[in-house]
Parts: structure tokens; C-alpha cells; sequence
């Protein structure tokens, strides 16, 4: 068990629960701090008021001592409900210790920590390391001379499979105040003290410790609506380990009995009357004392936003004291051979004492506040980009003068060296000038002219813009598929970006599957001893012995272990070390970063068998899906697996080692569940194989008369989490239908009439939190919860869904499904599952975002917990997720002219390892609006707005998120063409980096998330919200905009050779009905699924060679996959839709569209340039777009 830091209190949204709870550890989690608040007793773990709504996002840096007033913070409808404070007992947390950054808030009682029983003390020696990797690792190991006490460093060869060339929830506090912004997505606020408190990760009984912080910024996709409170307890029966088993044991017949405050910026437009308030405080809401000691903050236009949404997450507040950071900072010291003091390593108590945290040093009780954004600073001009390291911050000038050393000298890098300021004009003509102030105007700030340029569309795929630095940093910088900057020009200041109106935030996909991944193995792993960021390609080497950090700027000791390179075997050449070389790296870790032995892999399966179950047939497709991958499951010779079952009762399966057939216990009392035999029902994979061989063969069969219809799916999990509690993994769930009884029971709340409405879109939240609960208990525990829903009718996903939010687990859906009836969606379960069950998997991770400090992290998207301010808790980690970060300027950048961004992912590997996968991007600081808007990475500008646009739907209403994507374009636009010169008013002129921004937010408002006057089911809404929060940007674009193809003409001419295959290249079409002809074939590359239509009069030959068939007619209406002939133009479309494939995890199914298809309506829904009944054509957006810049 670990100490967490102190969590800002959560609020519930209307008819969540009753007044906001206290939190409470049991005795011995955590100490009484001194004038804490005292005990209360939870008397049961899923009442209503068991957790908090959600957190504040910290706005500024700002320093306060314990205040009395509390925040009286409006009550919000959410999708997802935001996280609670929950330290949620992982095993696995990156460092506390140096945790204060310029958001956090220091409270002056000092907090006593209690140390992990299980905590390894033991390090990893030199001369173990000097012998490669650990025997179960899964890379090779580099030989090294012979005695020497050096690390390895190995590239592991990746299975094939795929070439993936891409990269949870959100919370936040409610604005305060009237908001009189004219941008879309901006807001002020002024800061407030609020409540914090702390919760133990487990137990029933608890105590309270609560403290003041201050209120985040509230941003303009975060509209509160005033919510009354609703006492709403769930409550379920306690635990007794001492009462019967009541159970039916049955060893041989497999059958069972039947913001904030006013004031528009300075940088707003004034050429259109104000956007509806987006952040309002109701009249009736009670006002705010604001505390002495905090400073008003302006609105934070993009760069300030705070999204009010259950799935994103802002970033909680910091409760440590300044005696705890000083503790802390001496354990972080301890982990580090670069550190120069000599105290004693104590035992670490948590990961975040172990990952590490802000600036310590840098940021004290007298830190001034930021500057108002709204006050145009006095800059001076950014330095040349090819200026890689800013000077030295004055704390660190006169302390160590650097050696001036020669740019020529071979054991320096260039890209690496720190230059006297003296040089820094020579160094800049050497690098040819590499700043965006050049004569000729760039490629992306040429003016396009929308309304006159109908194809704008690019003929292949829209590559990542390329950030104007030198070459060599250029050529070190991380993949655009991992790591991704909705800005590639940072702005200098706060107050530029919010004349750019664009938001400022990154896209991540950090455990993407890589073909080639330098893994390195050492006794030292080197960070900066402040802000503990991990040595990377760009940090400054001052002479061999120092080096300078990128993000906090502090001077580190070179270790003596790492002066010696494993690659070339040389000595005294740190800055061609592996790290330093590489942006993307991973670290097998030392026991330093273990709070506990690592544990086996286990996997859990919760299956529906109910009537409607059974009749989906989805039972035989898993279990021959399992029988068939079994042993390529992720994990080592200790895995686990078990099985669960449920209808109206709950039954488990005992296949311990020994037994001659897999034995079933059924619990039919389900408001009071129980494990009958804990012991025997996680059983060793290896050893238990053919018990688990006969359970799968046989389960399909064994409730096939089955007339129980009710699902007891609460129960079920509630079982599922008591197993896992003791280790943690992963429990899959299969739900067929709405739970009807027991714990978590739902009632249809879908109206099938308003499904085509076009005002207000109702029940986006959910219903209960009792599945948010139970998912934050499992979190805390170190288990995910995945979600597998087949249903042919409405299933409240809104409320099933966060089950694995808030648990950092997945979601897959497939509406209609039958085995038998719906083909299509069957082999796409089959498909999703044999990737699902061999995919890599990390256990019991953390995940820390630090950037230069100047910056700061507010918002969080995707699927997670919130540990503290820049620390996200994934009890599993996948490389199919994708993650969305919003950031803001707090501190002007003019001293620097780099800026960094840096994630580490600490995870168990299914092989029991410790591992640290490390990202660092760098991106140039520029002065002007047309550097920002030169850029713009439009793709990832419009991910993160979506993301946002969730959040906003949930909180506020689907109108409001909509409104505010179209004001997204018109601010931008406005703001773009404000600063051109000589344009004609009917002109609507973009720059060509933005030139598509209109048609991707046109294409968003057509998605099925956001779409209004089309028929669309609520849970096919809700879970396309899901997928905005969860998808990496190159699969969440083809969901937004599909890509359009001609294949019925393919040619050898324009290909590309992969893997001794040729494959061709057809240009992408327009998502217009005028492309199409009815003598064609087209190609809809939907992300997860695949369309081709076939023309009336296409080509017989073409339907001869590549679907087999004579002729038109012939062609069967459910066709989904294409048969092997033995034709040119056969070959070509099967190379190129397996090339397609290839490119993402899961593979979409193809389905074959004729003109009497039911599926062509889905097909022609996509073509989001024409118009429909309920949304504009592409040109009539265009012109609205332009009406409304003109007002």
C-alpha cells in the first residue's frame, strides 16, 4: 500500500448523490495531519456519495496557505462523471517526491508516510547489468567487454503483424463567474480555495483529511448547469467470510438448476456580436470570497481551457507540504547515481516518489503569480531556432561557470553543446538562419482562398507537419505517430496564443507497438536531480562531466557508468549514448521502482449467459476464439486465468490442478455475493490447460435450453473484483442486454422517437454511478475492466461504459449482433478478439507528462485515473490506446527558444519485468501570429477539439458542443484573416495549414456523435463518444473524415513496394456523391470498417475478377469478403485493401454496398460534402462560415 498525494474535492452532477462525502483511509494507510477535519465513517463502499464528482485543474502558480472558504462549485451533467480523489492502492506510482510544480499548492503540516512491507531494496548491480538483459527478457542482449560494469543496450526484433504508424475521461471544476468571451472555447477565471481530501485506496472504513487548494480555469466547452443534489445510495451488502457457502458444487454434469469572472480579452474579435455564454454562472449561484494571496487570472482562451467532463481529467492539486517535497526530493536523490548528496535511501512508499515530479527547487511559497494573459507582454524577438539550449536560469549562472569549449571538438555534439551567449549569433548564421522570419513567405502561410478552391483535398494521406528546427534535432525528434503538438510553433506567451484562438494541447499513443525500440538496460538510469526528467537527445552537455536539463534548466552530474558507450564500446563519449540518441527509449527498471514483487498476469472472463446470450450465439466465437490463442496470452509460466458465468444467478468454475472436470458453483444469492472457494477459481494456466480446454468446449453447449432471462451483470463484477483484488489484471466482461438485476440494475431510458430529433439529445451521462465506483475500486486495486457489448437493443452504454473508463480499459461494441444473422459483425468480433487476446499488455502502470516549465498540463483525455497533477494511473496499458493532453502557457517563453515535452510510462510487462518507456519532443518558441498559424498541425487540432466537444456534450448539451466546434473555425479564421492585408469581405481566406480545418469540423458535426436530424441509436452515440476519447489521431481521422477510393481502375503505375508486394496508390476522392459513377468501384476506408460500392453498370470484368461473380446481379447482398482469383485486377484490390489493414491493430471488416443494400444509407451518410436533410453541404458551411466572420 502507498500514500497518495491529497486529491481536490469532485462534485456530483444533478442526482448523483447527496452532499459532498468525506474521505477516510483505515488505520495505518495514511496518518492524521495536524487541524485535519475530523473522522467519518463510510458505512458502505458503493453509496452514492462514496466519491466525489471531479477534480479542479490547477490555473496558475500560485502558493497559499489552508484557507476556510470552501468552493461553492455549480453542479454539472456529465458523461462519464468525473474521477474522484482516489489513490486507489496501486503498487505502481511514479514520484511524489519532487511533485511541485508551478500548480501545485503547499500546505504547511506535514504528512507522515508509511512504508511498503513488500518494497524491494535491493538494486541491480553493475556487474549484473554488465551481463546483458535478465534471463526473461525478451530482447537480446549486446555483448560488452569482458569485466567491464557497463550497461547493454539491444533493439529487439518486433513480431510482424502490422505497421502502426500512429499514436479517459475528463474532469474538471466548474467555472465561476459570468462569461463574456466571444471565442468558442475560451473563458476567465478567477482562482478560489476549494476543498481537498484524501482517500485510502482500500477498505470499507475510513478516515478524513481535508485541505484547501485553488479552483482551476474553466474553459468554454465546460458549461455547468446549476444541478440540484440527490440523495442516491446504492446500497449493497457487506462482505462476511464467515456465512455459509451457498453454492451448488457440481463435479461431473456440466447443467445448472433452472469562467470565470467577465472581462473579454484584450485579443478577442470585435468584428461579430458575442457566442451564447458557454460558461455562465446562473444568477442564483451564491458568490465566492477570493482568497488574499491569489491573483485574478484572464481567461485562457484554448491554452486555458478546463473541460467539465466525467472522461477528461484535469489535474488535481498537490497537498504535499514544503517539508514533505524536501523529504521526497532527498528519497528521489537517493535513486539516482547523477545526485550529488550522500543521505541514506529510505524505503520508498509509492511510485510517485519513484517516477518523479516538478521542480522543487524552482518553485517556492514566494513564486509570483502568472502574468495576466490579458497584458500584452514586452518580449524580446525568440532566438533563432537553431539556438537549441536557452542560457543558464539566473539560480544556476553563478554557480559553475561552463568550460567554453569548441564547437569542433569531435566528443561533443553540436545539436548537444551549450554555446556562450557570445556565440550564439555565430552559431545561428552557421545554422543557416533557421528562424520562420524568412523573405520568402513558408508553403503552409500561403493564403487559400476556400470558397474559390473546391479541391483542396490532398491526394494521399495528410502527413504531420515537420517542426522547423535544425537537421540534427529534426532528425532526433520523436515520431509524430507517438507524440504530437497541436502547435509545432509554441507560442512565446499566453496572450499569443489566444490571438490564434487555436487550442495548445498533445495527441499520445505511448505504447504503441514498434518495430524497432532501443531497450536499454542499467545500474543508473540518469535524470535531473530537480525535475527528474529522463536523459534524452536534448539536453546540453556542458563538458563530459555535466549536463544541463531541457525542461527545468538545473545542472546534473554526468554518472561515471555512463560516460561508457555500449554500442561502440567506447569511453568518454556520453553524448553518444543510446539515450541520447533516441527520443524514444525504453529502460528495464531496477527494484528501486517496484512497490512490490511483480505480479503474474492474470486474466479474468465475466460472460453473459442469459437467454439473449445464448440466442447471439456470441458464446461459440470467444470460446474458439480462446482455444486457438490460449497460448500465445501475454504472460510467463505464473499467468492466470478463471472464468465467471451469470444470469439471474452468478457461477464460478473451479479448475484447480487435480481435478478430472472443471467443477461449477452457482451463488444465486446475489445481493450479498460471495467467492465460495477464493482459492481454486484463478487457477495456473500451464497447469490447469486441459481443465480450461474442456471448460471452453464445453461452455457453448451448456446453457443452450436456458429460459433465464434477467442479467445479474452488478453481482457478477462485484465477484470479479474480490478475485482480482489480491493481484490485479485484466476482466474482460461480455454483456448482451441491460442489467435487470441485482446491484447496477438499469431501466431503458432511450425514446426510439427522438432519435432523428434535432434539438436536445438526453441521457449522454449515466445513469448510476455504481459501475464508476466499482471501476475506481478495481483501479485502485490494480485491475481494468474491458467491455465487450453484443446487443440487438439498447443497453445504456452511457452507464456500462464507465466501468472502463475510470478503470483504463477498453470498449468494443457491436450493435445488431448475431452470429448467424449479422456475418459482418461476427467476423469482426473474431478479428477484434484474436488481436485482443495476443496484443502486448502492461500491468500496474503510471504514466507522468512533464513539459519546460513555463508550461503546464490542465486536462487529461482518455481512458484513466488522475493520480495528481501531470500522473495518470492505468492498470493496463494497450498499445491501442491513445491519450489527449490540453496545456497552457503560464510563464512567457522568450528566454528560451526550445520548448520540450517529455512522457514516461512505468509498467510491469507480461513477462514480469519493470519497464520505462520514455518520449521526448521538442518543438521551436516563436513571437509571431503567423509562425503560430504556420504550425498548426490541423489534424491534431481538430482531435483534441473533439475530445473537448465530448466533454461539453455531456456537461452542457450537444447543441452547445456543436455551436462551439463551428465558433472553433470562426475564431480561428477571423483571427488569421485579421492579421492579413488587402482581402475582400466575400473572400473567406485560410492559410494552407488550416485550409482543411473547415472540412474536418464539418465532417465531426456529421459523425455519429455529434450528428443532429439523422436517426442515430444512443448507444451508437455514446459509443462513438467513446471512441473520440480513446482512439490514437491516425485511427480517430479515418473515423472523422473516412478516405475515399477508385479501385475499379487500379494500374502498376503510381505503387509502392512493401514486403515484396506491390501495392497500389489511387488518389483520394472528394466525400462527394459526384464521384461516383455508376461504371466505378469505390473504396471507403472507414477506420473499422470497410465500404465498396459497386456501380449499376460497373465493369463485368471487375466483377468477374474481383468478387467472383458473372455479373451485377449476381452479387450477394451480405458479400464481406473478397475471393482469391487468379486476375491482375484481383491481385491489385486484395494488395491494396491488405495494405490498408496492415496499417491499423484492428482490422475492419469489408462490406460489399449495391444500391439496394440496407448498409448504402451508412455508405452515403459518410459522404459528408453533400447535403442532407439536417446538415449543410460543405460550400453552403462555407458560406455560414463566412456570414458569420462578417457580423
Amino acid at each position: 500500500c502507498f500514500s497518495g498525494p491529497m486529491q481536490s474535492q469532485m462534485q456530483f452532477p444533478s442526482g448523483y448523490g447527496s452532499h459532498l462525502p468525506n474521505y477516510s483511509a483505515p488505520s495505518g494507510h495514511y496518518s492524521q495531519v495536524p487541524n485535519k477535519a475530523a473522522a467519518s465513517h463510510l458505512d458502505n463502499q458503493y453509496r452514492a456519495s462514496y466519491y466525489p464528482g471531479y477534480y479542479s485543474a490547477p490555473a496558475q502558480n500560485v502558493m497559499t496557505s489552508v484557507g476556510s472558504n470552501m468552493l461553492n462549485a455549480q453542479e454539472s451533467q456529465q458523461l462519464y462523471n468525473n474521477t474522484p480523489p482516489h489513490s486507489g492502492g496501486s503498487s505502481d506510482r511514479p514520484v511524489q517526491g519532487a511533485v511541485s510544480s508551478a500548480s501545485y499548492l503547499h500546505v504547511s503540516a506535514q504528512q507522515s508516510y508509511s512504508a511498503f512491507d513488500n518494497h524491494y531494496s535491493t538494486s541491480v548491480s553493475s556487474s549484473v547489468a554488465s551481463q546483458g538483459f535478465p534471463l526473461n527478457s525478451d530482447h537480446y542482449a549486446m555483448p560488452v567487454v569482458s569485466g567491464a560494469m557497463y550497461p547493454n543496450v539491444s533493439y529487439p526484433p518486433v513480431a510482424a503483424g502490422g505497421v502502426y504508424g500512429q499514436t479517459f475521461t475528463s474532469q474538471s471544476l466548474p467555472a465561476v463567474g459570468q462569461f463574456k468571451e466571444t471565442n468558442a472555447f475560451s473563458s476567465q477565471s478567477t482562482s478560489v480555495p476549494h476543498s481537498l481530501q484524501q482517500r485510502a485506496p482500500m477498505g470499507y472504513n475510513t478516515t478524513l483529511s481535508t485541505v484547501s487548494s485553488a479552483q482551476s480555469v474553466q474553459d468554454n466547452l465546460s458549461r455547468n448547469p446549476t444541478g440540484s443534489k440527490v440523495n442516491n445510495q446504492i446500497n449493497t451488502g457487506g462482505i462476511d467470510s464467515s456465512q455459509p457457502v451457498h453454492s451448488v458444487s457440481q463435479n461431473v454434469p456440466f447443467t445448472k438448476p433452472g469562467a470565470g469572472t467577465s472581462a473579454s480579452s484584450a485579443v478577442m474579435s470585435s468584428v461579430r456580436s458575442p457566442a451564447p455564454s458557454l460558461s455562465s454562472k446562473p444568477p442564483s449561484s451564491p458568490s465566492v470570497t477570493q482568497s488574499p494571496e491569489l491573483a485574478l487570472q484572464e481567461g485562457m482562451q484554448y491554452g486555458g481551457y478546463v473541460n467539465n467532463q466525467a472522461s477528461s481529467a484535469p489535474a488535481p492539486l498537490s497537498s504535499s507540504s514544503d517539508d514533505e517535497e524536501e523529504d521526497e526530493e532527498d528519497e528521489e536523490a537517493a535513486l539516482d547515481s547523477s545526485s550529488t548528496t550522500s543521505s541514506a535511501s529510505p524505503v520508498l512508499n509509492n511510485y510517485d516518489a519513484l517516477e518523479g515530479g516538478g521542480y522543487p527547487e524552482t518553485h517556492s511559497v514566494t513564486s509570483s503569480p502568472v502574468p495576466s494573459p490579458s497584458v500584452l507582454q514586452t518580449s524580446k524577438a525568440s532566438k533563432p531556432f537553431g539556438y537549441g539550449y536557452p542560457a543558464l536560469q539566473p539560480g544556476y549562472q553563478n554557480a559553475t561557470p561552463p568550460t567554453p569549449v569548441q564547437p569542433s571538438n569531435p566528443g561533443h555534439h553540436p545539436s548537444f553543446q551549450h554555446y556562450p551567449q557570445a556565440c550564439v549569433n555565430q552559431l545561428s548564421s552557421s545554422l543557416g538562419g533557421l528562424s520562420l522570419q524568412h523573405s520568402q513567405q513558408p508553403e503552409s502561410l500561403r493564403p487559400v482562398n476556400l470558397t474559390h478552391d473546391r479541391n483542396i483535398l490532398p491526394v494521399s494521406s495528410v502527413p504531420a507537419p515537420v517542426p522547423n528546427l535544425n537537421s540534427d534535432l529534426r532528425k532526433l525528434n520523436c515520431s509524430p505517430d507517438s507524440f504530437r503538438c497541436t502547435l509545432t510553433n509554441i507560442p512565446q506567451t499566453q496572450a499569443l496564443l489566444n490571438k490564434a484562438k487555436l487550442p495548445l494541447g498533445l495527441l499520445l499513443h505511448p505504447f504503441r507497438d514498434l518495430t524497432q525500440l532501443p531497450v536499454i538496460t542499467s545500474s543508473t538510469i540518469v535524470r535531473c536531480r530537480s525535475c527528474r526528467t529522463y536523459i534524452n537527445p536534448f539536453v546540453s552537455f556542458i563538458d563530459q562531466r555535466r549536463w544541463k536539463c531541457n525542461l527545468c534548466y538545473r545542472v546534473n552530474d554526468v554518472p561515471e557508468e555512463f560516460m561508457y558507450n555500449p554500442l561502440t564500446r567506447s569511453y568518454g563519449e556520453p553524448h553518444k549514448r543510446p539515450e541520447v540518441q533516441n527520443s524514444t527509449v525504453e529502460f528495464i527498471a531496477s527494484s528501486d521502482y517496484m512497490l512490490r514483487p511483480p505480479q503474474p498476469a492474470v486474466y479474468l472472463f465475466v460472460l453473459d449467459v442469459s437467454h439473449n446470450a445464448v440466442e447471439a450465439g456470441y458464446l461459440t466465437i470467444l470460446c474458439q476464439s480462446l482455444l486457438e490463442n490460449l497460448d500465445k496470452l501475454p504472460g510467463d509460466s505464473r499467468t492466470r486465468i478463471g472464468f465467471i458465468t451469470f444470469d439471474s444467478t452468478v457461477q464460478f468454475y473451479n479448475l484447480q490442478e487435480g481435478l478430472s472436470q472443471p467443477q461449477m458453483l452457482i451463488v444465486s444469492d446475489i445481493d450479498d455475493i460471495f467467492l465460495p472457494t477464493p482459492d481454486s477459481l484463478l487457477v495456473n494456466l500451464h497447469e490447469s490447460k486441459e481443465l480450461i480446454k474442456d471448460l471452453l468446449n464445453a461452455l457453448p453447449n451448456m446453457f443452450t435450453n436456458t429460459r433465464e432471462t434477467h442479467s445479474a451483470l452488478g453481482p457478477a463484477l462485484q465477484a470479479a473484483f474480490k478475485l482480482m483484488s489480491p493481484t490485479g489484471g485484466r476482466i474482460s466482461v461480455f454483456q448482451t442486454q441491460l442489467p435487470s438485476l441485482g446491484a447496477g440494475l438499469l431501466h431503458s431510458r432511450e425514446d426510439p422517437n427522438q432519435r432523428s430529433s434535432t434539438k436536445v439529445v438526453q441521457h449522454l451521462g449515466p445513469a448510476t454511478d455504481f459501475y464508476k465506483k466499482l471501476a475506481l475500486d478495481c483501479s485502485g486495486q490494480q485491475t481494468a475492466v474491458d467491455l465487450f457489448l453484443l446487443s440487438s437493443q439498447y443497453s445504456d452504454l452511457a452507464s456500462l461504459a464507465c466501468m472502463s473508463k475510470y478503470s483504463a480499459g477498453c470498449i468494443y461494441y457491436y450493435p445488431s449482433f448475431h452470429r448467424s444473422h449479422n456475418p459482418a459483425q461476427a467476423e469482426k468480433l473474431q478479428k477484434d478478439l484474436k488481436r485482443y487476446l495476443t496484443r502486448k499488455i502492461g500491468f500496474e502502470a503510471v504514466m507522468r507528462i512533464r513539459c519546460t516549465k513555463g508550461l503546464s498540463i490542465h486536462t487529461f483525455h482518455g481512458n484513466f485515473f488522475v493520480r495528481s497533477t501531470d500522473l495518470l494511473s492505468l492498470a493496463n496499458v494497450n498499445p491501442d490506446a491513445g491519450y489527449a493532453v490540453q496545456m497552457s502557457i503560464e510563464e512567457s517563453l522568450t528566454d528560451t527558444s526550445l520548448v520540450c515535452f517529455q512522457t514516461a510510462l512505468l509498467y510491469t510487462s507480461s513477462k514480469g519485468e519493470r519497464r520505462i518507456r520514455v518520449h521526448t519532443l521538442c518543438l521551436p518558441v516563436v513571437s509571431s501570429l503567423s509562425d503560430v498559424y504556420a504550425g498548426a498541425d490541423v489534424q491534431a487540432v481538430v482531435c483534441l477539439l473533439a475530445n473537448m466537444a465530448v466533454d461539453r456534450s455531456v456537461s452542457s448539451s450537444l447543441a452547445d458542443a456543436r455551436d462551439a466546434l463551428v465558433n472553433a473555425v470562426v475564431d480561428s479564421l477571423a483571427a488569421y484573416m485579421s492579421t492579413a492585408s488587402n482581402l475582400q469581405q466575400s473572400m473567406l481566406i485560410a492559410p494552407n495549414s488550416l485550409k482543411l480545418f473547415p472540412l474536418y469540423i464539418l465532417a465531426l458535426l456529421k459523425q455519429k456523435a455529434f450528428r443532429t436530424g439523422t436517426s442515430t441509436r444512443l448507444d451508437d452515440r455514446v459509443y462513438a463518444m467513446c471512441q473520440m476519447k480513446s482512439q490514437p489521431l491516425v485511427h480517430l481521422m479515418k473515423m472523422i473524415h473516412p478516405n475515399l477510393y477508385r479501385i475499379d481502375k487500379l494500374t502498376d503505375e503510381s505503387t509502392i513496394h512493401v514486403n515484396d508486394r506491390v501495392v497500389p496508390q489511387p488518389p483520394l476522392q472528394k466525400l462527394s456523391a459526384e464521384k461516383l459513377t455508376r461504371e466505378g468501384a469505390f473504396l471507403m476506408d472507414c477506420g473499422s470498417i470497410f465500404y465498396l460500392w459497386i456501380g449499376k453498370n460497373c465493369d463485368s470484368n471487375f466483377i468477374k475478377d474481383v468478387l467472383g461473380y458473372p455479373n451485377y446481379a449476381s452479387v450477394p447482398q451480405k458479400m464481406t469478403q473478397l475471393p482469391e482469383v487468379d486476375a491482375p485486377s484481383s491481385e491489385r484490390t486484395r494488395s491494396f485493401i491488405s495494405w490498408l489493414r496492415d496499417s491499423r491493430p484492428l482490422s475492419p471488416v469489408l462490406q460489399v454496398i449495391k444500391d439496394e443494400n440496407p448498409a448504402k444509407t451508412d455508405f452515403f451518410q459518410h459522404l459528408i460534402e453533400d447535403r442532407t436533410e439536417a446538415a449543410f453541404s460543405y460550400y453552403e458551411f462555407l458560406l455560414n462560415i463566412q456570414q458569420q466572420i462578417c457580423k
